[in-house]
């Protein structure tokens, strides 16, 4: 009876999930907020709580955050890492000083202490990198000058994680100075030498991986991630933290017929992950951190704006260029609930886990708003304000012709 429960109330998540991705795919809309909404329905204080299929839904959500993280490290290869590194290492210092320190400014305003500032700091600050792609996908901006520029930012992002996501794990954990000591020690040691082993014997990895057939493809790269991830968590490391390492260690055909076959897995188990952590969110304690966290949105989304717009004009990118960048990273979504669910899970401040939400839910919508208008909105103020005040005085042909071909 039990299984028969668990199954029908698993198998109606699954087929509303399905549903609600139809639904934001019809209007070009991310679909992290609906799921979202979905977790605060059925979780603790919603519409209709689960009860059997919970346990299910929280191992499920673990391998979401493994299969995300392998994804993302799929991505870039070692030597892309270090090559962004070395070349856009001041826009990845720039964009953590203005976008870490809000969120860790607010946590110490509310009186939440230290602990909950830095996790609130990495909520602030990482960008959606599942998000960004999707958006810079739908408006067709793949191969405009500043997506190099956009990726460079998301992958500093990616490598910052490989340090701060320990020393979250740590600190949540309770750990005292010399434990997440060791702790970052360990994954500073376990990067620097995945990465150091990607770079000689990358190819002799992925021929080891490499197999022409997709099932054992599949089967040796899902093990092999689930296994690091284990052990990188046995270790006191995050999970998330090996899957990414995994994921850079793979290149060349591996990684490419890798992605294709776990993408559909890791929007099943992604999708799953973002409606445990609603499970875990009572609707009812997200009104009284509605205020702060839409301040906190505004405020993250300007300086997102400004860290983009900085990035490009120092990669030597036109005007609009850089007005274009800075809107397409200012929505949230993956990571921050990640770094909000290990302090949730550890049960740091019972505040932070609504006003997560609401600040991802409020920035998952408004990303892909400002990806599209931020150029044209700052383009028009800026030619106002620049314009001269006389009525007779009007922008000659010449001038109008110039700024389409800019904005081409």
């Amino acid at each position: 009876m039990h299984s028969a429960v668990l199954l029908i109330e698993f198998g109606s998540i699954i087929l509303g999930l399905g549903l609600l991705g139809r639904f934001a795919a019809r209007f070009r809309l991310s679909p992290i907020p609906l799921y979202l909404l979905a977790g605060l329905a059925f979780g603790e204080g919603g519409l209709l709580p689960l009860g059997a299929s919970e346990e299910f839904v929280s191992i499920g959500a673990e391998i979401g955050v493994i299969l995300l993280l392998l994804m993302l490290g799929l991505e870039y290869t070692a030597g892309d890492l270090v090559t962004n590194l070395k070349a856009h290492y001041p826009a990845g210092l720039v964009d953590g000083a203005l976008n870490a320190l809000p969120g860790a400014a607010a946590a110490l305003l509310l009186g939440w202490g230290p602990v909950a500032a830095v996790v609130l700091a990495g909520v602030t600050w990482i960008s959606s990198s599942g998000v960004i792609a999707k958006v810079l996908g739908d408006l067709g901006r793949v191969g405009n000058r500043e997506t190099p520029v956009i990726l460079s930012v998301l992958v500093l992002e990616d490598l910052a994680m490989a340090v701060y996501l320990p020393i979250v794990t740590a600190l949540v954990a309770g750990a005292g100075l010399l434990a997440g000591s060791l702790t970052l020690a360990i994954a500073l040691g376990a990067a620097s030498l995945v990465l150091f082993i990607a770079v000689r014997y990358g190819r002799l990895i992925s021929r080891f991986v490499s197999s022409d057939d997709p099932e054992k493809l599949l089967l040796v790269v899902l093990g092999l991630t689930i296994l690091v991830a284990g052990v990188a968590q046995q270790l006191q490391v995050s999970a998330a933290v090996g899957a990414f390492l995994v994921g850079i260690a793979l290149s060349g055909e591996v990684a490419e017929g890798a992605h294709t076959l776990l993408s559909p897995l890791r929007d099943l188990f992604a999708a799953v992950f973002f409606v445990f952590f609603g499970l875990h969110t009572d609707p009812a304690s997200i009104p009284p951190v509605l205020l702060p966290s839409l301040a906190l949105a505004l405020v993250t989304a300007a300086t997102k704006i400004a860290t983009g717009y900085w990035a490009a004009r120092r990669a030597g990118i036109s005007p609009k260029g850089r007005w274009r960048t800075g809107g397409a990273l200012v929505a949230r979504g993956e990571f921050s609930i990640v770094i909000a669910g290990l302090a949730v899970s550890a049960g740091i401040e019972p505040s932070l886990g609504p006003l997560a939400t609401a600040y991802v839910l409020i920035l998952v919508i408004l990303g892909p708003l400002t990806a599209r208008y931020t150029e044209p909105v700052a383009t028009r103020l800026t030619m106002r304000l620049s314009s001269p005040k006389t009525p007779e005085s009007a922008p000659s042909r010449a001038t109008e012709a110039s700024v389409g071909r800019d904005g081409a």
